[in-house]
């Protein structure tokens, strides 16, 4: 199958599981000289594609290769987050995640027999999106690549694979291996995403280091026609499965995740074997009330061990690395895809703002020391959950057996409960593209912070939400009122280094003018502190890099600068 014809065809007619893509000779394998191209991607996963999206967005020309010609196999990477979900929609696919996707905020978490308590990531109104959707990773990339397929600017070429890497002072030189053999491209950059084994990593001559943990898993694809509500449960040695846990997920058309401890001396061929993961699934459905009498059919299944790993840097001089390439976490807390498709987001408008010439090379280094710093705090907390779920002592294994049963009346030790600490995107707190506060706010919304959603309405009275208002490039956001007013018209022009400032005013009550977007239940107000004349600055990702009570446009515009790391 062609790219294009899947972008033409119904998704019901679709199995993505099963598509080949076709393999085409390229003008570029009939040059004498390599071809130069100002993108490479390697890697058509979700953050190759992810990052291909983004940069044609832009206006940038994407190559992207891949080795193989199918969508991924299995569930794998299926708990997609709200930030995920906003750089979907931006990226204008992620009406299809949540609507084919199972929503959930709620958790609840298991001890031997009872249920000891539940939390919900998202006890707040006023969200466009879910804290989390179930997706299988063979549907997001499929609705990545249905989107690639409508955009002009991506030449995805499958059953492309590279094979030589060549650093040069102001380009990369690849070696591509074809099914009509081998042929040389030249780009100005070369984004490297493909996955934890990652080819690009180990053709110049990099690794991962981390932590493997001695630990393994079951996870077992299985569909069965059960109402059960759209939660995450998570079992500590439950008496179905003891000594061990388990985690349970629903995912779309009736298929649900479950993923068994086994520990270290499991054999994971024998495991895999049907034989020996159906009686671990009856013995979970059987302790269920909702589900013993359901009947079920292996759809899935694969062994993996937990590791927690990095690249000591992500950028190396035009190979830049994003995603599982140059990272890897345990699965628990869902950090893995979510934090490859934030690497994708942040790459993007920086690679743009390059190439465009709006902003200087070394840009490019604030995206290794912004994603490392993300990577860092993903590896930690995943560490952390790691060690809670599989105590690697008796004293570990008392002691978080205490805390589990005292959970269930003592709201403190909740806090040190950790069955997976959920996705949340990193706050850049050190990012030398912030401008530190000179005054006082309150909330979460501090230079570094990937921008919170809230509900608005437009000039025409229209339902919006500011994330859905933001602009491509940078955004200032105004809070109605006289200071307000003169600030926006003396900015209103303000351009820096060619980037087109977007201004946004926000209102608490009616504009006689239909000029602001108006915060009618007070949730922008609270949420970003606002008061008459309070700006926010927005980076291209969505991220505040600078906010001030009553700022002059020269001061807006040294803050624009400084987010291009122009000096």
């Amino acid at each position: 199958m062609q790219l294009k014809e899947l972008a033409t065809r119904k998704t019901d007619d679709i199995n993505y599981q099963k598509l080949v893509f076709d393999y085409t000779r390229h003008p570029d394998q009939e040059t004498p000289q390599p071809a130069r191209r100002p993108v490479v991607v390697v890697g058509a996963g979700p953050v190759g594609l992810a990052l291909a999206i983004d940069l044609a967005q832009r206006q940038i020309p994407v190559v992207l290769l891949d080795n193989d010609n199918t969508l991924s196999t299995g569930s794998r990477a299926i708990c997609f987050a709200k930030r995920t979900l906003e750089i979907f929609d931006r990226l204008g696919c992620g009406g299809r995640m949540v609507d084919k996707g199972v929503s959930w905020n709620v958790g609840k978490v298991f001890f031997k027999q009872e249920q000891i308590y539940s939390f919900d990531l998202l006890p707040e109104t006023g969200h466009a999106r879910p804290a989390f959707i179930n997706l299988q990773q063979y549907y997001v990339e499929g609705y990545l690549a249905e989107r690639a397929a409508q955009l002009p600017l991506i030449d995805l070429r499958w059953q492309n694979k590279v094979t030589g890497v060549e650093q040069n002072d102001d380009h990369v030189t690849l070696t591509v291996e074809t099914p009509d053999g081998p042929y040389r491209i030249e780009a100005d950059y070369v984004a490297a995403c493909d996955g934890g084994r990652s080819a690009m990593r180990q053709l110049i001559g990099q690794e991962s280091k981390g932590r493997i943990f001695r630990d393994r898993f079951l996870i077992a694809d299985v569909k069965m026609n059960i109402e059960a509500p759209a939660e995450r449960w998570f079992w500590f040695d439950p008496s179905f499965h003891p000594n061990q846990s388990v985690l349970l997920h629903r995912q779309p058309d009736g298929v649900w995740r479950i993923d068994f401890q086994l520990g270290w001396d499991a054999n994971p061929d024998e495991e895999k074997k049907p034989e020996n993961i159906i009686p671990r699934v009856k013995a979970l459905l059987a302790h269920s009330p909702t589900m013993k009498d359901a009947q079920f059919e292996l759809e899935w299944a694969s062994v993996y061990t937990f590791a927690c790993l990095r690249m000591d840097r992500f950028r190396h001089g035009r190979v830049i690395f994003a995603g599982d390439s140059a990272h890897g976490v345990s699965p628990f807390g869902a950090r893995g895809a979510n934090s490859g498709v934030q690497d994708a987001e942040n790459l993007a408008w920086k690679l743009a703002a390059i190439i465009k010439g709006q902003a200087p090379d070394a840009l490019l280094t604030t995206y290794a020391d912004e994603r490392e710093y993300a990577a860092d705090e993903n590896i930690r907390n995943s560490t952390r959950a790691t060690d809670f779920i599989t105590p690697k002592s008796e004293v570990s294994r008392l002691f978080r057996d205490a805390v589990l049963a005292l959970s269930k009346t003592q709201p403190f030790a909740r806090t040190l409960v950790n069955s997976g600490r959920l996705s949340v995107p990193a706050t850049l707190h050190g990012s030398a593209l912030n401008t530190p506060d000179a005054e006082a706010f309150a909330g979460r919304m501090v230079p570094g912070a990937a921008a919170a959603d809230a509900p608005v309405k437009r000039p025409d009275g229209s339902n919006s939400w500011l994330l859905h208002e933001l602009g491509p490039d940078f955004t200032a956001l105004i809070a109605a009122g006289e200071e307000g007013d003169a600030l926006v018209r003396s900015i209103q022009d303000l351009n820096a280094g060619g980037t087109t400032l977007k201004v946004l005013r926000a209102a608490t009550g009616a504009d006689p003018f239909g000029r602001s977007l108006i915060d009618e239940d007070g949730a922008l107000t609270q949420r970003y502190d606002l008061r008459p004349g309070t700006v926010y600055l927005f980076r291209p990702d969505q991220h505040v890099c600078a906010r001030w009570r009553k700022p002059t446009a020269a001061q807006i515009k040294d803050a624009i600068n400084r987010a291009l790391a122009i000096s």
